[in-house]
């Protein structure tokens, strides 16, 4: 039982590791290609033909755009002269991964920068130079291995929003601090103490005190995406992972899970 056990949590962290054999990014579909008139902010252009373009697998740092009581967040404005420099007044390529279009009419593609010597990945470009995160959804999974590894590097070497401390890896045995991010998009890092299920949801508990602490929790449509994979979470228990995603309130501070992607191994027990 507990080889069993063992052999399954490697997998999975093997499978962490590069993320998604499937989520690479050699089977996109096609899409229009065009010139960059606008670019809104740090993950987000216009294209000549009025296309709006929602960088998909990227987040980076928000303005308020007309929000009112929006507070910009740190690095917004140079995550957006950033992608100007490396998009505006240039053509670029659309390639699709997933759902194509938002609720808000973008487009929701990877870009392709076309320049004298070749194309440049425009969100590969941004989480390398740290002005971008790594953002995927269940329905937009593709050329997630090659962004966690460019955001991996920028972190090591504190470029962009790095240096900063809004974007710092929370840990996952503080769950106070972790409270003070409601309603925020982090990054938080732990041991998993206990993985359970109950409900029909899976629990993975970083402490005791379970009511307190921090929990990540994966409903049933996610799970499915997991057994997709053959990845069982409950074999994630005693493994140091780092989860991302928005953190809400409910018994104590905790980010659901929608997709696998959504957590990386760092470590088996």
């Amino acid at each position: 039982m507990l080889k069993s056990a063992i052999a399954s949590i490697a997998a999975f962290a093997a499978f962490s590791a590069s993320v998604v054999d499937a989520g690479a990014c050699d089977d996109l579909r096609p899409g229009p290609v065009g010139k960059v008139v606008q670019v809104t902010d740090g993950d987000t252009i216009v294209l000549d033909s009025g296309i709006v373009v929602r960088m998909i697998g990227t987040q980076a740092p928000k303005l308020p755009l007309g929000r009112a009581g929006f507070e910009t967040w740190p690095k917004a404005q140079d995550a957006k002269e950033a992608l100007e420099k490396l998009a505006l007044d240039h053509q670029v390529r659309l390639k699709y991964g997933g759902e194509q279009v938002d609720r808000y009419d973008r487009a929701l593609a990877q870009v392709f920068v076309v320049t004298e010597g070749g194309e440049i990945w425009a969100q590969e470009a941004m989480v390398e130079q740290g002005m971008a995160r790594v953002y995927s959804f269940a329905d937009n999974r593709k050329c997630l291995d090659q962004l966690y590894a460019a955001e991996g590097r920028a972190r090591t070497a504190r470029l962009g929003i790095w240096s900063d401390p809004y974007y710092s890896i929370r840990l996952a045995d503080h769950p106070d601090r972790i409270l003070d991010r409601v309603g925020h998009y982090e990054l938080v890092e732990g041991r998993v103490l206990l993985a359970d299920e109950a409900g029909g949801r899976v629990y993975l508990n970083f402490g005791r005190r379970w009511k307190e602490d921090f929990t990540a929790v994966i409903e049933a449509p996610a799970q499915k995406l997991f057994a997709a994979l053959d990845r069982d979470p409950l074999q994630l228990e005693g493994a140091l992972v780092r989860i991302r995603g928005w953190v809400d309130e409910r018994d104590g501070p905790r980010i659901e899970i929608t997709h696998p992607e959504q957590i990386e191994v760092l470590a088996t027990p």
